[in-house]
């Protein structure tokens, strides 16, 4: 029992000892704080691990899922319009576009002398020196709308891009695409050929770009983004109403001019007429006053 006592002594005693150091307690309190940061960074990750299995990584909206169906448009936007010939050395210009802004020259180079009439080139015509038959590339990426055989055309080739942008080619052969199928810039959709509609020509492409059905000038838009084109139909439309709004507004002052002019007329009719009556007033005051004269003349 001694022995016991004297164990329970010696240990009373270290406690105490230890106790009465400085670093004793600041010790407790860092390894304390140690254990509960341990014991919380132990419960979040482990609700992490939970977490995760509730992820659905096959969704339309984890990132860089979908990134190139946009990337599409935006590419198409910014491609520039390429002549339709590919590895032509020296593309030939056959017939211009007929400008209705253009010289009297080139108005008459412009025009196709068809079936004893002449008609206005709504494209360009383009070959090559050699006369040969070429490829005829897509000159923007876009969506086949139509591909039909025509004879008098020599064939037709529609390509929509965006917002009723299309190109045509015509004057092919050998087409080698489809209606819906996509194809890229650069992309060989045809050979060049020949047309009854403008036989002059020789072989040759007929490109236009059209845009809502009316077609552009071709030579406008070469080694420019398709954004140019829709800039500039934006920049028209806008023009066009300003000056629908300023034709409205010009009407509308002549019509309130006309207004006033009709005030004014029928003010002054009433003004002449008030006048007439007046005038009519005085002479029958007139008349009767000679008369009252004349009889308190004969009464006299």
């Amino acid at each position: 029992m001694r022995e016991e006592e004297k164990k329970r002594s010696s240990q009373n005693s270290s406690f105490k000892r230890f106790f009465k150091k400085r670093w004793a307690f600041p010790a407790i309190y860092i390894a304390s704080a140690a254990i509960i940061l341990s014991a919380v960074l132990w419960y979040q990750n482990s609700n992490s691990a939970k977490n995760q299995d509730n992820f659905d990584y096959n969704a339309t909206d984890v990132p860089g899922k979908n990134i190139n169906e946009p990337a599409v448009e935006v590419n198409r936007q910014m491609e520039n319009f390429i002549m339709p010939v590919k590895e032509a050395d020296s593309p030939v210009i056959q017939r211009h576009f007929y400008d209705m802004n253009g010289k009297a020259e080139e108005q008459e180079a412009a025009l196709v002398f068809y079936n004893n009439s002449y008609h206005q080139n709504t494209g360009v015509d383009i070959g090559i020196e050699s006369g040969e038959t070429f490829d005829v590339i897509a000159a923007l990426s876009g969506t086949v709308t139509k591909v039909t055989e025509d004879a008098l055309l020599g064939n037709v080739i529609e390509i929509e891009h965006d917002k009723g942008i299309v190109t045509q080619y015509q004057s092919v052969t050998e087409m080698n695409v489809e209606v819906g199928d996509q194809v890229k810039q650069g992309q060989v959709l045809a050979k060049a050929g020949e047309s009854m509609f403008d036989e002059e020509a020789g072989v040759h492409v007929h490109f236009e770009i059209r845009k809502d059905g009316v077609p552009v000038n071709p030579h406008n838009y070469f080694q420019k983004p398709l954004s140019s084109l829709l800039e500039e139909t934006t920049s028209d439309n806008a023009k066009a109403t300003d000056e629908e709004k300023a034709e409205e507004d010009k009407a509308s002052d002549e019509e309130s001019a006309e207004d006033d002019k009709s005030f004014e007329e029928d003010q002054s009719s009433e003004e002449n007429a008030g006048d007439e009556e007046k005038d009519a007033g005085e002479k029958d005051k007139t008349e009767d006053d000679t008369k009252q004269d004349k009889k308190e003349s004969a009464d006299a």
